[in-house]
């Protein structure tokens, strides 16, 4: 059988407190843990070995037998001869009804699909204590979400809110670009996780509130852009408000209702690459003028008889 250094396997010593034996756990066990590492193998059983080091070092009757079981094995590895280590006093929950141990139960293979299934040491050695729940069983904590609202403007440039999380004032980030629908990740900011087990996360759902001007579809943003009745007519020039400050554009003669201009670049930042923007669709509002002077409705008069109508 296999000899397990649960303290090679934490990288710790013996006289390494409960507390900084949690913390080495810890720090290896979020390395390894499956959810860090799917579908690796060799991470699965490294972590299984986490688990059974946790368990033993940090339970003192175990810990105690494990430490004489050590000291026995050190002794055996110094003066080696040609027989084999006596395993037979350390072997627990595996007699048989003569009082032998039965050595075809005490090493048998574990169950290779079952990754809690405990090594053939660990269950050789400490099958019959209670040496508490399996640290296997250690979970992450539990996982937060929480609904963000932010306007339009504090999506493009990006803001920040101060949230009451698990009893604790945590002030998050909302990057640039956000839109409806965006979850963004706050590491470790969950419940406490059990047996070692790494914290739980925080995930802020955002949604952006309607915006008075713009409509947002993805990184692009539409809008309707009143031009009174002479630019468009003959052309000229139109104001367009942006998120942040004004461009002008230029309206080209008889432009129809309904047009739409595309402003490249002026649309929302990307979220994944903040420096690249999406587009800003104008749409061509054509505004009729109104409260006429006699000599205005002559003059339109007059056009509509040019025209034939």
């Amino acid at each position: 059988m296999e000899y397990k250094d649960y303290y090679k396997i934490l990288d710790i010593d013996k006289h390494t407190s409960v507390e900084d034996i949690k913390k080495a756990y810890r720090k290896l066990a979020r390395k390894y843990h499956p959810d860090v590492n799917p579908g690796d193998t060799a991470a699965a059983e490294r972590f299984k070995e986490l688990n059974e080091a946790y368990q033993v070092l940090t339970d003192s009757e175990a810990k105690a037998k494990y430490d004489r079981l050590e000291a026995s094995w050190s002794a055996y590895q110094r003066n080696q001869t040609s027989e084999e280590f006596d395993w037979s006093q350390w072997v627990s929950g595996y007699s048989t009804t003569d009082g032998q141990v039965n050595w075809d139960d005490a090493f048998s293979e574990p169950d290779s699909t079952d990754s809690e299934n405990p090594s053939d040491f660990f269950q050789a050695i400490f099958g019959n204590m209670n040496v508490g729940q399996q640290a296997s069983a250690s979970q992450k904590g539990q996982d937060y979400n929480q609904t963000v609202e932010v306007t339009l403007e504090e999506a493009f440039s990006g803001t920040s809110r101060v949230l009451r999380v698990g009893g604790r004032r945590l002030e998050v980030k909302i990057p640039r670009g956000a839109r409806t629908g965006t979850k963004i990740r706050v590491r470790g900011e969950g419940s406490e996780g059990t047996n070692g087990g790494p914290k739980g996360d925080l995930y802020l759902d955002i949604t952006v509130i309607p915006h008075e001007l713009f409509e947002q579809v993805g990184d692009d943003l539409y809008m309707e852009l009143p031009v009174n009745l002479y630019s468009a007519v003959l052309g000229g020039e139109a104001i367009v408000p942006l998120l942040k400050g004004k461009i002008k554009l230029k309206i080209p003669p008889e432009t129809q209702s309904g047009r739409t201009f595309r402003l490249k670049g002026q649309g929302m930042p990307k979220l994944k690459n903040p420096d690249e923007r999406g587009d800003l669709y104008a749409k061509v509002m054509v505004t009729l003028p109104e409260n006429l002077t006699e000599q205005e409705i002559e003059l339109f008069e007059e056009l509509a008889d040019i025209r034939g109508l």
